[in-house]
């Protein structure tokens, strides 16, 4: 189905769903509910809200005007003070209320969410829980609409399609069919099959602080003490900010226009271009802004020109050093062009200023913040995540043509490319600090990209365009999510050979799983597997390597007589290996699709690239490893450890390519020549832990960026064949790598350029710290 179709069906479920408002199929049942346990009613004029959940198990049922049998849409709003939260709805056909028949569904700030489920005949009552644990809520949105079941077959499978694992990027088409043949295996009836996969696509985990207590706790400058700081900066630059404005609600506008007034710095321009608004009041507006501050510059463009042309516009009136993009409707926090000074007299060669970002409802309530890494060059092929607020080097801006028309719906993304091509990785400048505020309005990118699939296209052209300038035999596609994007580089065209090196000891139902799934699912061309015996001595782990050995060729076996030590294993095996790549390879390693190495290939053979790590998975499909966060710990920790295989991760991470200051030596590739740059692993120190940190450093250090891949996708038994380190001599060994790492990496594992210092180094979910 394309993205059209959907449209349209979605627009015709809304449209019926309204003619329909108030009739048996489309219920309203929040004047309905009872309070049944744990729940209390609170002033709102206090508190804010019209609930408390006093307990973990708060009731609301619902015993009158109940949903008709058949596909149902649920639709929640609810506003509360809890880091986060889910609600359960459970149906009770005469056997009471049981976790078998509930149904889940994870809230999200700001939005209405909504989710499918199939009422069961026989239905005497409904139980809502607006959350598992104490706290306060207001419900200001709860509705059940009756679905046709070929809108809520189609709406099932799309969802399928774009979030779960087995069906993603699949024909739409083939997806029920496939479901319907494995229930007719299964001897059971579709429909809950196909649920069961659905539910799997909702994530169940829960961030631990709420993003508005997080603020609370946020002390920010008086405009006295800005002013007292500005006067002291040697360079004050003009900064001239840039809105091309068409037509926005003139309450939003005027909120934009006036944080732009209130700045604390006080070198700055407004260059307005009205883009022929057909709202006489815009115009109206915009004269009044200009008569009232000289500071404010307004062209009103005779024809409409869209984004790019009204952008040029606004530029064109620029007279400061640096320009800062600002959308019609979205606002600066009053200290945002100050910040940007400051970034400015610490770095005076900054080309390119980009900050962190939160979202704005349209009651005023701030969520969703973005904590951006560092400048990190294959995310941003992935996705824009510089965004907002954007501030760059006026010259240079002009010189490179400003906007280019044709790509609108994607300007700013193809902007920062063309600038962060010219620029070094110094002249790139991140200000750790929420600077601009997203309008989060209905139908805006904002609260759903989806709503605004053009400008995916848009940005699939970007990217294709500043890729194949430099590599013309790259392929660019969509990614899994709404504006993201997937970068399938070359291979050269004689695929290198790659030695992937298996340290080994006994263990023979760990061994074998491992080396029989490599060679059985992988479809690159050219690879040697090394076994790197440590002393086995188990005779049925012994004769399944020497089977493996005389089955396969590209199977050799290397005897490791000393004392275990990972790093010295590897480093033994490397002088062995005959590729060019070397492959570390732990021996409790399955791949799940045959192109994993493939991928991986053509990520290393990139010459700015470095160390290249793969996306693991447990065998009950949670995540053990998407690239390491520096610092986590004390050390390092896994990112998005434990997170479900289908969640998008952090704005979408879990699905993208991109840069981290380390992956784990579990599965990780490396040129061979990099390797021996900078001396293989480190026997001396690091025995076992964090070895593979250290090399991902040492070779971030020669000047390589490492690099993760969620398209190389394996299981990994997690140190199942070494054990836990749960003995004194193991604790001792661990605590003095610990150790060692902090007194050679000290300062580094603190400011992880991957990261943001506004995110946990104890947890490894993203959450505040």
């Amino acid at each position: 189905m394309n993205a059209r179709n959907q449209r349209n069906i979605d627009k015709g479920s809304r449209l019926l769903s309204l003619s329909l408002e108030g009739t048996p199929l489309v219920r309203m049942p929040i004047a309905d509910l009872k309070p049944r346990h744990q729940l209390a009613r609170c002033d709102v004029r206090e508190t804010g809200y019209a609930w408390e959940s006093t307990g973990d198990d708060p009731q609301f049922w619902l015993t009158r005007r109940l949903p008709l049998p058949g596909w149902q849409m649920l639709e929640v709003g609810m506003a509360h003070d809890q880091p986060s939260a889910a609600v359960k709805l459970y149906f009770d056909t005469g056997e009471g209320f049981n976790e078998a028949q509930s149904i889940y569904l994870p809230l999200k700030p700001g939005r209405v969410v909504k989710r499918l489920f199939h009422a069961p005949w026989g239905l005497k009552a409904l139980r809502f829980d607006p959350m598992s644990q104490a706290g306060c809520f207001t419900l200001s949105h709860l509705r059940l609409a009756w679905l046709t079941p070929r809108f809520a077959q189609q709406r099932l499978v799309q969802r399928l399609v774009n979030m779960h694992h087995e069906w993603r990027g699949a024909a739409h088409a083939d997806v029920l069919a496939a479901i319907k043949a494995q229930a007719a295996q299964q001897g059971v009836h579709w429909r809950p099959l196909a649920l069961s996969y659905y539910e799997e696509t909702f994530e169940r985990r829960t961030a631990r602080f709420s993003y508005e207590r997080w603020l609370r706790g946020r002390r920010e400058l008086s405009a006295e003490r800005v002013q007292r700081l500005v006067e002291k900066l040697p360079h004050r630059p003009l900064i001239s900010v840039l809105v091309p404005v068409y037509n926005p609600r003139i309450d939003w506008l005027r909120e934009c226009l006036d944080a732009v007034l209130a700045q604390h710095y006080p070198r700055w321009q407004l260059c307005i271009a009205d883009d022929a608004s057909t709202d006489p009041e815009v115009r109206e507006v915009l004269a009044e802004y200009a008569a009232r501050d000289t500071r404010v510059k307004v062209v009103e463009r005779e024809r409409n020109g869209h984004i790019c042309a009204a952008s040029n516009t606004a530029l064109a009136l620029a007279e400061g050093e640096f320009v800062a993009l600002l959308d019609h409707d979205d606002l600066l926090t009053p200290q945002a062009l100050f910040r940007v000074a400051q970034a400015l007299n610490r770095h005076p060669d900054a080309g390119l200023l980009y900050s962190d970002e939160d979202k704005l409802n349209e009651r005023g309530v701030r969520f969703d913040p973005h904590f951006k890494p560092q400048w990190n060059p294959d995310l941003l092929l992935a996705q824009n995540y510089l965004s907002h607020l954007g501030v760059y080097r006026t010259a240079l801006v002009r010189e490179l043509g400003g906007f280019r028309e044709g790509f609108e719906g994607s300007q700013d993304h193809d902007l920062a490319l063309r600038v962060t091509a010219r620029l070094s990785p110094e002249q790139i400048v991140h200000i750790p600090q929420v600077l601009y505020h997203w309008r989060a309005a209905e139908g805006s990118t904002a609260l759903t990209s989806s709503e605004k699939d053009y400008t995916t296209r848009a940005g699939l052209a970007v990217v294709r365009d500043h890729v194949q300038a430099r590599v013309p035999e790259a392929e660019v596609v969509e990614g899994h999510y709404p504006n993201t994007y997937r970068v399938r580089w070359p291979l050269p065209q004689r695929p290198p050979l790659v030695s992937l090196l298996i340290p080994t000891r006994d263990r023979v139902e760990i061994l074998k799983p491992c080396v029989d799934a490599i060679l059985e699912r992988t479809d690159y061309p050219n690879l040697e597997v090394l076994i790197l015996d440590n002393q086995s001595r188990c005779q049925e782990t012994l004769e399944y390597m020497r089977d493996v050995v005389n089955r396969d060729d590209r199977v050799r076996v290397l005897r490791w007589n000393e004392p275990f030590n990972y790093s010295a294993i590897n480093n033994y095996g490397a002088l062995y290996a005959r590729g060019d790549i070397l492959g570390l390879v732990n021996n409790d390693i399955e791949p799940i699709h045959p192109d994993w190495l493939d991928e991986m290939v053509r990520q290393v053979c990139r010459p700015e690239i470095g160390c290249v790590g793969a996306k693991l998975y447990y065998p009950n499909d949670t995540v053990q490893h998407a690239g390491v966060i520096l610092g986590i710990g004390g050390v390092a920790g896994h990112a998005h450890k434990y997170f479900h295989r289908n969640s998008p991760g952090y704005f979408t991470r879990l699905h993208l390519a991109h840069n981290l200051s380390a992956v784990t030596g579990a599965c990780l590739l490396v040129r061979k020549a990099v390797f021996e740059e900078v001396g293989g692993l480190n026997e001396e120190h690091l025995a076992v832990s964090f070895n593979d940190v250290d090399l991902c450093l040492k070779v971030r250090e020669a000047g390589h960026r490492n690099l993760w891949t969620p398209y190389a996708e394996l299981y990994h038994h997690e140190s199942v064949s070494r054990g836990a380190d749960d003995s004194s001599a193991k604790r001792a060994r661990a605590n003095s790598e610990a150790a060692y790492m902090r007194e050679v990496w000290g300062a580094k594992l603190d400011n992880d350029p991957s990261y943001n210092p506004n995110l946990t180094l104890v947890h490894e979910d993203f959450s505040l710290r």
